[in-house]
Parts: structure tokens; C-alpha cells; sequence
């Protein structure tokens, strides 16, 4: 698998936007909000029936974690930290 890894990982609290950036050039500024909604958990994806997440406008990230040995844990100050 060839799992492409950021080079550059920023949490811009004021703004709820996760910067992501790689050795590429590519990056990506992606909102608290568009994260929380498309997270792949069970809650949000329903186990094959997603269900709509609402309410989620002022979300916020509060921290992020490395998962494994790719992924990151995205923590929510609604409480949100699985998927």
C-alpha cells in the first residue's frame, strides 16, 4: 500500500481548519465541520445507513492524535472521537 504521508500537519484553531500539506505540493485546509459530518464512524455512517449529522456548524477540533501507524484521531469539542 502506498499510503501518502503529510508532511505538514496543522491545527488552526481560531479558523477550525485542519492544514494538511505534502512533500508533493499538494495540500489541503479541510473545516472542523466537513470532518465531523463525513467521519467514517457508526454514528455518522450508520452501519450502511448514514445518518445526517446536524447542528455541527460551530464544531471545533480540540486535538488531534497519530492512530496507528497512518492515521490520525480527530477529537471534537462535542465529544466526537472515533472513526
Amino acid at each position: 500500500m502506498n499510503t501518502p504521508i503529510p508532511s505538514k500537519i496543522k491545527l488552526h484553531k481560531a479558523s477550525r481548519i485542519l492544514e494538511l500539506r505534502y512533500a508533493d505540493g499538494r495540500g489541503f485546509e479541510l473545516p472542523a465541520e466537513f470532518l465531523r459530518v463525513h467521519s467514517p464512524s457508526a454514528e455518522v455512517q450508520g452501519h450502511g445507513r448514514p445518518v445526517l449529522q446536524t447542528g455541527k456548524q460551530n464544531v471545533a477540533l480540540v486535538g488531534i492524535e497519530p492512530a496507528g501507524n497512518y492515521a490520525l484521531k480527530l477529537i471534537f469539542d462535542d465529544g466526537h472521537d472515533s472513526g
